[in-house]
């Protein structure tokens, strides 16, 4: 298998860097923010980097050019999304909700209006979505859901609520999962909603995450009235369209070049600190955890690239997203085991303490690594969907 780029995917992954250096505000560095902890600033600057990035057709690369996208090859959206995470750019799970799990799917099962609705508003990165999927007593069995939509005559009235909804308090739509059937069989009653969040009867409530920051919420539905066309596809099949979404936010191809830079940050420090009169680099056991970290880190990029490969022959990953997802999430909690061990005590310390090392980061990502394997399923969940439709293990 050839891994390499052509001569036109090199240049393109120049123009990146170069319109990345360009326009990323300084004031994001200084901000110093990273997933899980936004703040109103930081909001307000990175919503307007994703405007210039929807002028350019790199919000939505993926979406027909009719709709505000670029129509751009599975290959140069694998270089864009490679480049945006080393960068650090202002792209966080914002962009991921609408972009690539809602977007996709609306573009799958969607009528015409809905498409021409929602779609270019998402690519110009006008709109925002959160995910409506868990519930206090519906995690990894989502199926279960309890949160009802009832038929009446011009529409439906929502009833229920969710939890660790992210961004929530700043979403102009919900991507909602509800219960349209309960006489049925539990996969067969789900609707998919897009639930506009100004709508009167919604309530958002702040849950506080581990590193102290509002980005999760509590969301509920007393008597919610929506219309007609807030339903996308049919009714009822709603399981089959979350599938498919959660299917797209498994199919992530930021993390390893993300863990890059980080990995190179850690290489760095320990060329440059030094522990009883010795570089920290010169530690047998550090340079094994720190090449095993590089060679995991490799893995997942096969693995990326194993998804690219996919979606540029016009097919749907499954299982592989599954597996790239597990091999992400376990080099992530390692990577960050590693990270704190080789920082030792400094590491500890929060961004705004002078004895800080790397900004503070490490601490934060070990804290944010915590919830690594639980959003978008489990990691029992996605061994159990490898065990049984990749190696076609019995149920019981």
């Amino acid at each position: 298998m050839d891994f390499s780029f052509t001569e036109e995917e090199e240049a393109f992954r120049q123009e990146v860097r170069q319109w990345l250096t360009k326009e990323i505000p300084q004031r994001w560095y200084e901000l110093n923010t990273g997933y899980w902890e936004e703040t109103d600033e930081s909001w307000a600057v990175s919503r307007d980097f994703h405007r210039k990035l929807g002028e350019r057709g790199w919000l939505a690369p993926a979406f027909p050019r009719k709709y505000g996208g670029a129509e751009m090859s599975t290959t140069k959206r694998f270089i864009l999304s490679q480049e945006l995470a080393h960068h650090r750019a202002p792209v966080g799970v914002e962009v991921e909700e609408a972009v690539n799990w809602v977007g996709p799917a609306i573009l799958m099962f969607g009528s015409g209006e809905q498409k021409q609705k929602y779609i270019p508003a998402i690519a110009r990165g006008d709109i925002v979505f959160c995910i409506g999927y868990s519930e206090p007593n519906a995690g990894s069995d989502l199926a279960s859901l309890q949160t009802r939509a009832t038929e009446v005559s011009d529409g439906y009235i929502i009833n229920g609520q969710k939890i660790w909804t992210t961004i929530a308090h700043y979403a102009d739509y919900c991507w909602l999962a509800t219960r349209t059937d309960p006489t049925v069989s539990k996969h067969r009653g789900i609707s998919m909603l897009v639930v506009d969040m100004r709508t009167p009867g919604i309530t958002v409530r702040p849950l506080i995450n581990i590193l102290g920051h509002h980005s999760f919420n509590e969301v509920f539905f007393d008597d919610v009235h929506v219309p007609k066309d807030s339903l996308i596809g049919q009714k009822n099949q709603g399981w089959y369209q979350l599938a498919a979404a959660l299917d797209f936010e498994r199919s992530s191809f930021i993390v390893d070049a993300f863990a890059d830079r980080t990995i190179e940050e850690l290489v760095q420090y320990a060329k440059e600190t030094e522990c009883r009169g010795k570089p920290l680099a010169k530690d047998p056991l550090i340079r094994q955890e720190l090449a095993q970290a590089v060679i995991e880190n490799q893995i997942c990029r096969m693995m990326s690239c194993r998804l690219v490969s996919i979606y540029a022959k016009g097919k749907h990953p499954n299982v592989e997203a599954s597996m790239s997802f597990l091999t992400i999430t376990n080099l992530t909690k390692r990577m960050m085991n590693v990270g704190m061990r080789i920082t030792g005590l400094y590491g500890l310390l929060e961004k705004d303490s002078c004895w800080a090392v790397l900004n503070g980061e490490i601490s934060r990502l070990y804290l944010t690594a915590a919830s690594v394997g639980v959003g978008g399923g489990t990691t029992e969940i996605q061994r159990n969907i490898i065990a049984l439709r990749g190696l076609g293990l019995p149920l019981k």
